[in-house]
């Protein structure tokens, strides 16, 4: 009987591990700070957070409309959704008591969300530019001028980006190859390869500056943008995926450019952006970004079109 006990027992804690392994782990960071949020309104009111009912998420939800957008109240509602599912509880993410109340929020607020701004072309020779007139090392300019123009170069999510380890690239007659092992749409590790080519300029060219990058740093394995210490010392760490950002950011403010609105997947966007005023379809662009959907990439290319294609070009005033 003891035997079958724990067998149950063993049992219940690989089910559970095999959840969380469902998701990726920024995914589950992710679902974990939503609830903390959740879980510090019922403490405030008196509610339970876990186990909760439709009415306390609707309540929740009314109190986020206030200062959220309708893109976060969802992501709230899925993430204490999942956590109920992971500590073995049922919630009904559907009750109506929640889908009417969101239907009421999304009329009183509107649903038009404001993303964050691509990286353009013009945006990122600045950028470029700017690394070049830094009185800093050689080498950490060469990392962050390749770091940008891959993850430009490549539609790459900042994720995906500092991901890339040596084994990742082969050089070819036409540029390189970067093989992606696991990304946000591809939990399960079925990988993908990007093409990225020569650009005619090599001032801008991400595979010359990774070639250069890669023979100063003389990186041979392992990750291929990489922390500095003090006194720029290349280590073996990786960069994380919020360095990216901040790393965006710092040469935008540099090169005397508002990056309030510009994030990490500012450089994945403005791919996507640049690539379907260039008159890229919607397959090829998905095909190096990634999309799953067509939904997002053709947001793309209707901003990108908003004035090529505008019916006041044809007015003559």
């Amino acid at each position: 009987m003891n035997e079958l006990v724990t067998d149950i027992k063993k049992l219940h804690e690989d089910t559970l591990d095999n959840l969380k392994r469902s998701k990726a782990n920024n995914t589950l960071r992710a679902y974990k700070s939503d609830f903390n949020d959740f879980r510090v309104f019922c403490a405030k009111h008196g509610f339970n957070s876990i186990p909760t009912e439709p009415k306390v998420v609707s309540l929740y939800l009314t109190h986020l409309s206030s200062s959220s957008k309708i893109s976060t109240l969802r992501r709230r509602l899925v993430s204490i959704g999942v956590v109920h599912k992971l500590k073995g509880h049922y919630l009904d993410t559907k009750h109506p008591i929640i889908i009417e109340n969101l239907i009421g929020i999304k009329r009183k607020k509107g649903s038009i969300q404001k993303g964050k701004k691509p990286i353009l072309i013009n945006h990122l020779k600045q950028i470029i530019n700017i690394i070049d007139q830094q009185k800093i090392e050689e080498i950490k300019k060469l990392r962050d001028k390749s770091l940008i123009l891959v993850g430009f170069g490549g539609g790459f999510r900042r994720t995906e980006l500092i991901s890339i380890d040596y084994e990742d690239l082969e050089f070819v007659e036409e540029g390189v190859k970067i093989t992606l092992k696991r990304s946000k749409t591809d939990q399960f590790g079925e990988g993908m390869i990007k093409g990225v080519p020569y650009f005619s300029n090599e001032k801008y060219c991400p595979v010359i500056n990774l070639k250069n990058w890669i023979n100063l740093s003389q990186i041979k394995t392992g990750p291929i943008f990489r922390r500095f210490a003090k006194g720029s010392i290349l280590t073996n760490h990786r960069l994380t995926d919020q360095s990216v950002v901040l790393i965006i950011k710092e040469y935008l403010k540099l090169a005397g450019i508002e990056n309030k609105n510009f994030s990490g997947h500012s450089l994945r966007s403005g791919f996507a952006t640049v690539a379907a005023e260039s008159g890229a379809d919607e397959r090829s662009i998905m095909a190096m970004t990634g999309h799953k959907t067509t939904q997002m990439v053709r947001r793309y290319i209707r901003e990108a079109n908003l004035f090529k294609n505008n019916a006041l070009n044809k007015v003559k005033l």
